[in-house]
């Protein structure tokens, strides 16, 4: 009996294992004492029951919400990972109401936002691949172009996409990543470097009446492979005129013609498109390719803002090749996170 009490009494006269248990037996009890045996439990929360499903018919039904007020459809796509965020809110609110159909009824946007983005929250990556390939949108204003194309290339990407460049600081990203990438060629303000030859390289017109996007083919060890880089236009959240984005929908489709007509099998498409997978605009483009970060990531991959990353409008997407791993790269001078891919060829296989 002694020993007994020995093994479980503390500095503080408690037990100790059986202490800490207790606390959460507690904390349960305190949360659902006088539940049982009362009946208002089912008709508490009513409200709460009827936003949860709401928020889960949202989140299910997000393709059927219209583009025609304010792109208002196209919003709620970029942020549809964030809908999320109101499920522990509204669960909150179900226990301080305690309301039993309010927490039954959030079983339904849980298992839709899983149904959704589950996937995301797996780790994808696997080992090998034969090229590695990075884009960065490098803010125009950046104060540090010199430290970023340093930050880009000690990546080890054989291929890197850069885009919003400035013509007074394309000469510094070319003096600060030539001793890494023998290659290179920029077309307005996308600029393409590689550790291998580069060849039939041209602008892609998405209609803006300047280049901001570009084509070249590179001579991977892998085999050859058809790049592309684009920029798309900004889209804006206005008061008076809500999400506008007409003229990146209109380039979107642009860009997606000029890759369906690409001769060369393996495709690779770099940039900033100013839009999510989930954005239904990008389709022209999204249809025919497949994310890195969707098929071999780890995580949602957020790249802007850099500061509070919250949407992916940094992609890379690729067609006839298989992505190995994708990830994000440490925060440069620019308001986006530089994305980075290991891709592996069809000829390797």
């Amino acid at each position: 009996m002694a020993q007994q009490a020995y093994a479980t009494e503390t500095d503080n006269g408690g037990s100790g294992p059986e202490h800490r248990g207790s606390r959460l037996r507690r904390l349960v009890h305190r949360l659902f004492d006088g539940w049982r045996g009362d009946p208002r439990i089912w008709r508490r929360g009513i409200v709460v029951a009827a936003l949860a499903v709401l928020l889960a018919l949202v989140m299910l039904l997000h393709a059927q919400i219209p583009n025609r007020v304010g792109n208002l459809g196209s919003l709620g796509e970029t942020f549809l990972p964030w809908f999320g965020v109101f499920i522990p809110v509204l669960l909150l609110l179900a226990l301080v109401r305690r309301s039993a159909t309010a927490l039954i009824a959030l079983l339904v946007p849980s298992v839709v936002w899983l149904n959704l983005f589950g996937g995301l929250l797996t780790d994808k990556a696997a080992a090998g691949g034969d090229l590695t390939v990075a884009t960065h949108n490098v803010n125009a204003d950046n104060p540090d172009p010199e430290g970023t194309a340093r930050a880009v290339a000690a990546s080890g990407a054989d291929v890197v996409a850069l885009e919003e460049l400035t013509q007074g600081a394309v000469p510094v990203y070319e003096k600060a990543l030539a001793p890494a990438y023998k290659y290179h060629a920029v077309q307005g303000t996308v600029g393409l470097w590689s550790k291998y030859p580069l060849s039939g390289v041209r602008p892609v017109d998405i209609k803006l009446g300047w280049t901001r996007a570009m084509r070249a083919a590179v001579a991977a060890p892998g085999g050859q492979a058809a790049v592309y880089v684009a920029h798309l236009p900004s889209v804006r959240v206005k008061l008076e005129a809500g999400f506008t984005a007409r003229q990146r929908d209109k380039s979107a489709d642009a860009l997606g013609e000029a890759i369906a007509d690409e001769p060369l099998e393996q495709v690779v498409l770099l940039g900033d498109l100013n839009g999510t997978m989930n954005d239904r605009a990008l389709n022209a483009v999204t249809a025919q390719m497949r994310s890195t970060q969707g098929a071999a990531g780890s995580g949602f991959g957020f790249s802007w803002p850099a500061s509070f990353p919250m949407a992916r409008i940094d992609q890379i997407l690729v067609r006839g090749i298989e992505p190995v791993s994708s990830w994000t790269l440490p925060e440069t001078g620019s308001d986006h996170l530089p994305v980075a891919a290991r891709l592996r060829l069809a000829a390797s296989d």
